[in-house]
């Protein structure tokens, strides 16, 4: 099992720079593949952007894309995620997760078996 616990929410203008954290704890991290999903008030939660167990692939929703970036630090056992240019639509509770199954399909949020509490993003004009 892993447990993880996201940090670096909070109140940003639009066109601001904001980075999530996600440390993790317990198996080791690099057997997991990780990803940044969102949930916006009454909407269904949305993927963001994924990485694979070692760094070296990385995914992104068309949302996000080019704006965004997930990295990850397995000696810290954590993973970030780096939004830039932020926009209102991007305010959301961002969540972290693992899987360590198969990749195959990085956006699908029913292949991640652990999720984080969540943490808070706010975008105001």
């Amino acid at each position: 099992q892993v447990q993880l616990v996201e940090s670096g929410g909070g109140l940003v203008q639009a066109g601001d720079s904001l980075r999530l954290s996600c440390a993790a704890s317990g198996r080791t991290f690099s057997s997991y593949a990780m990803g940044w999903f969102r949930q916006a008030p009454g909407k269904e939660r949305e993927f963001a952007a994924a990485i694979s167990r070692g760094g070296g692939r990385t995914y992104y929703a068309d949302s996000v894309k080019g704006r965004f970036t997930i990295s990850r630090d397995n000696a810290r056992n954590t993973v970030y995620l780096q939004m830039n240019s932020l926009k209102l639509e991007d305010t959301a509770v961002y969540y972290c997760a693992a899987t360590d199954s198969s990749w195959a399909r990085p956006a699908d949020r029913y292949l991640y078996d652990y999720w984080g509490q969540g943490t808070q993003v706010t975008v105001s004009s």
